[in-house]
């Protein structure tokens, strides 16, 4: 196993939300399955966590059907059509996805009350989960009827919140979605995408707008980066690179620049007195008569 005390990555990468994604599910997955949620596997590798009562499901699709990587769904049924549903896409952050299903284990444990919201959220109660955003120096832009959106400082990532009637089965399997998070050039032009359907719980909406806002770095592998994401994001090497080794002509400079070495002198041996020694003297001492 890798030493967690280890950086995973060899680059600091600013915005976070132009990190792209670990391209692993472990860290997401870690929250429900210390939970003891139930874990299953295909024939393809794609993985499913399931709550004990059924009613919320996690899959883990590399092998699915589209670029929808992660697909949480909560139901009051277990045989109805989902409750709400949210989607990751697979060049989303995996902090980001983490970041949900952190907040989703403790509102699944709290009860049927914290994770299934019996209506869409007012305008006002959504506005808890674009707070971080607006603190985080996101703007409001292109003012229109039913769409409330922001934008990030440098224009690379953007939310989309959408008011009155939506289509619940377009919510779950298009973009259309009442919230529409993205990285990238334009909405349009995502690098990663994240959607949320009406009903979905706005804590667990803000615990990823909050990751989202956060100002620190995320640690990524320089090479695994997408290009696109690289040549837009700020990278910082986690460890300095070192400085180059001298040339003979610097070590010639830095010769001549030494200054001379210090002349010796002779101290007494063991002496403590701050008076000077005893004049030697030269002269033969006669016997006393």
């Amino acid at each position: 196993m890798p030493d967690p005390d280890l950086p995973d990555g060899d680059v600091y990468v600013s915005p976070r939300y132009l990190a792209g994604s670990t391209f692993t599910g472990d860290p997401a997955l870690k929250p429900l399955l210390d939970q003891r949620w139930d874990l299953q596997y295909d024939d393809l590798a794609n993985v499913y966590v399931t709550a004990p009562d059924r009613r919320v499901r996690l899959g883990y699709l590399p092998e699915g059907e589209d670029d929808g990587l992660w697909r949480i769904t909560a139901y009051t049924d277990p045989f109805a059509q989902p409750k709400w549903g949210v989607c990751f896409n697979d060049s989303a952050p995996t902090e980001f996805v983490t970041a949900f299903t952190s907040a989703l284990a403790p509102a699944y444990a709290s009860g049927p009350l914290a994770y299934l919201a019996r209506t869409h959220p007012t305008e006002l109660l959504a506005f808890s989960a674009i707070t971080p955003l607006i603190h985080s120096g996101w703007t409001l832009q292109n003012p229109r009827r039913g769409v409330m959106e922001l934008r990030a400082p440098d224009g690379m990532a953007g939310l989309q919140y959408t008011t009155g009637f939506m289509d619940p089965d377009a919510e779950l399997t298009t973009l259309e979605a009442r919230w529409y998070l993205w990285g990238g050039p334009a909405a349009e032009r995502p690098y990663w995408y994240a959607t949320a359907s009406s009903n979905t719980p706005v804590p667990l909406v803000e615990a990823v707008t909050t990751c989202v806002a956060d100002s620190a770095p995320l640690l990524r592998w320089k090479d695994q980066m997408l290009p696109s994401l690289r040549g837009k994001a700020q990278l910082t090497p986690v460890t300095p690179p070192s400085p180059p080794p001298p040339t003979p002509l610097d070590v010639q400079r830095s010769a001549s620049r030494r200054p001379p070495s210090l002349g010796t002198r002779s101290v007494p041996r063991w002496s403590t007195t701050t008076t000077a020694p005893p004049a030697v003297l030269t002269g033969r001492v006669g016997r006393r008569r």
